[in-house]
Order: structure tokens, then sequence, then C-alpha cells
């Protein structure tokens, strides 16, 4: 059998999207058993209006909650840890997670961690290391993002830093996947242009290394041709109108389209990336932005056949590589994201580290061809650089 053309293939949760949704967060505790849940955020976002609309209105249905927020940009295993014991403190029986992929992340992962004896590391993705849970216990969730980048929300899987190594480990189990995502435009409103930028630029990091990754998936190649589709018509509206809700509510789509299409496997973008936010706790969807041309100038002769299809769905003027690359600068111009890792304070002292953990990160597996510990400092280095090549 052609190994081109074998694949297994998963597809998201329920989604509810559209403006006033959120309304519908009682009805979705009820349905999915959350008699007494504890809902998960990060400390910026809990201080809001926005949460405490949440609070009030679940209360006033007669649903108890607890509330956890010790949740930083780039979780740690402690943030972690608090969540676990705050859910066991308050007796609580489901996870609702609200906020963008820190707190998603955080509040799916509690609602697994809560039934294992094992250490969270136990769990990475690596071959059917998934398979070690303890099933018994885990706890319903229910997503409402606020951001759209990570899709987090549709997804099986969890980004926790480790803090002794300081890398970032992805943490897997079908059972992470929420019971429903509740995608409200509204909710993104208050959203900031910088952090709608950069947590864009996340969607579409998904989307395009999705799309790039050799395995056979042709319903998630679709989804992440038409989810850079969108990015690219609707991220700039919604960096320049924060109210434009056509454009959030198509930007929350764009961010579950690229976490279904990501089943497939990611790529250099994110090995890199992730060892950058370890060290530096840099915004994830920001670094991914920055080292989107340079992983896509090293991976340009594993991705020919890829090329003109990208470049057709994006109505670019010419079909090749170099009209690809000049819509992602032009495209990152435009929103206004750095051009070099140098200008998020990553040091050229530190490439061949980054270098280290990006050939062991999960993504680099998948990445259209296989990067030796050497090629990815080159890549680092690059990056730090502003070095395109010739």
């Amino acid at each position: 059998m052609d190994v081109h053309i074998t694949g297994a293939w998963n597809f998201p949760t329920r989604v509810i999207s559209g403006p006033g949704r959120i309304a519908e967060l009682p009805a979705a505790c009820r349905t999915y058993g959350l008699a007494r849940p504890l809902l998960v955020t990060d400390h910026g976002l809990v201080k809001t209006d926005l949460i405490a609309g949440i609070v009030s209105r679940i209360r006033e249905a007669g649903i108890p909650l607890g509330i956890f927020s010790d949740v930083k940009p780039n979780p740690t295993e402690s943030n972690l840890r608090a969540g676990v014991q705050a859910f066991w403190a308050g007796g609580h029986d489901g996870v609702i997670a609200v906020g963008g992929g820190s707190a998603l992340d955080v509040g799916k992962c509690v609602a697994f961690m809560v039934a294992q004896s094992r250490p969270v590391w136990d769990f990475e993705d690596i071959g059917d290391w998934w398979t070690r849970a303890n099933t018994d216990g885990i706890v319903p969730i229910i997503a409402v993002p606020t951001t759209a980048g990570t899709g987090s929300e549709v997804g099986r899987a969890v980004v926790i830093t480790r803090e002794d190594t300081h890398e970032k480990k992805i943490i897997f189990h079908p059972m992470m996947m929420p019971k429903i995502a509740i995608e409200d435009p509204q909710l993104a409103v208050g959203l900031s242009p910088f952090l709608t930028m950069a947590t864009g630029m996340d969607a579409l990091s998904h989307c395009f290394e999705a799309y790039c990754v050799k395995a056979f998936h042709p319903l998630a190649d679709g989804i992440a041709l038409e989810g850079m589709k969108i990015v690219d018509t609707y991220l700039p509206r919604a960096v320049e109108n924060g109210r434009d809700l056509e454009a959030r509510s198509y930007m929350f789509a764009a961010a579950s389209m690229g976490a279904t299409a990501f089943q497939k496997g990611l790529g250099a973008i994110h090995s890199v990336s992730h060892p950058v936010g370890a060290r530096y706790d840099t915004h994830h969807g920001l670094t991914n932005g920055v080292v989107f041309p340079y992983a896509l100038v090293c991976n340009r002769d594993a991705i020919t056949d890829k090329i003109p299809h990208i470049a057709r769905a994006l109505n670019l003027p010419g079909h090749d590589f170099d009209a690809v690359l000049c819509w992602i600068l032009a495209l990152r111009k435009k929103l206004g994201v750095p051009h070099t890792l140098a200008e998020l304070g990553v040091d050229e002292s530190d490439a061949r580290t980054i270098a280290a953990d990006a050939v062991k990160d999960p993504t680099a597996g998948s990445n259209p061809r296989r990067l030796t510990e050497a090629e990815f400092e080159q890549l680092a280095l690059a990056a730090i650089r502003g070095d395109l090549g010739p």
C-alpha cells in the first residue's frame, strides 16, 4: 500500500458561533453535567467585566462555581499544579476554560490531571504515551475562547512549560477535547490590536504549516487553505477595528480551523518558537509570526508542490515561491510584526541552545524536511539576524 495515501482522521468537537452565544453557557453546563464547575482563566482577564459577566450569568442560573486565575502567558507546571489543587479544594466536577490559549490549555490539563497519579510529563505527545492515563475521573470541559489563535478550544493537546529544563512540552490525550466550544465574537471586542495581531499570526502559522506537512489528509488540507484565506482577509480588519464582529467571527473560525488542520502535524516555525518562548517568555503567536518567513525559506525545496496551491488560494499575482514569500512579508509589515527575533530580545549566543531544543520538539518530526541540529541553528540565526538569503 502506498504510504502517501494512508492516514487516520479525527475532527473537532461541537462549536457554536456568533454574537451573544455566551448566553448558552449555563445550558451547556447542564447538558454536560457541570453542576459545580471551576472557571479557569488568566490573571489579567479575571479582573475584567467580561469574566464578571460570565460569572454572574452562571451563578444567576443557580450553578455555583469557583475561579482559578494563576495562569502565565506561557503556562508552567506550577500553574497546572495550583489549578489541580484549586479543583480538589472546591469539590468541582468540571472545568469552564475562558481566555486565550494559555487559559484554555491550563483548564483542559487540570480537567485531565485531576484523575492522574503520574506526573504530567508522562503524557507527552510521544508515541502511545497517552494510553498511560487513567480515564476514570477525567472531567468534562467547556471552552470559551476570547482570542483567535491557538484553536485549543477544538484540540486534544496542551502546551506546558517545564520549568526545570526550560522546555515547552506538548501533552496529549483524546479526553482533553472540550465537550463544546462557545465562540462569541463579542468576547474579543476588547482585545488589543497587538494581541489580535499576535494570536492571528498563530492561527495563520497553524494553517500554513499543517498544509505543508507531507501526511495524507485531504480534509485537513482543504481546511488549512481556507483558513489561510480567512486570516489574510479578516485579520487586518480585526486589527484595525476590534469591534468588527464579522472579522472577529471569521478569525475565531480560522483559529479552530488551524487546530483542526494541524492534527497532520506542524513544523519548523513551531520547533523554533517553542524553545524561544520557553526561554524568553515571548508571546507564542508573535514568535511564530517572526519565524514564519525564515522557516519558509528553509523549507523551500521541500514544499515546491504546495506553493502553487497556497498562492492560488490567496489569489496572489504569481504562483511561485517568491509570490508567497512576498505575501507573508507584506502581511507582517502591514500588521506590525517584528522582522527579527533580535527585536524580541533573542541573542545570537542562544542559537545553539534553541537548536538543541528545536530538534527534539515534537513538531520537528513533521516538518516537510528533516532538519539537523546544525540546520536548526542556522534557521535560528537567520531569524535573529533577519537573513532571508540571496
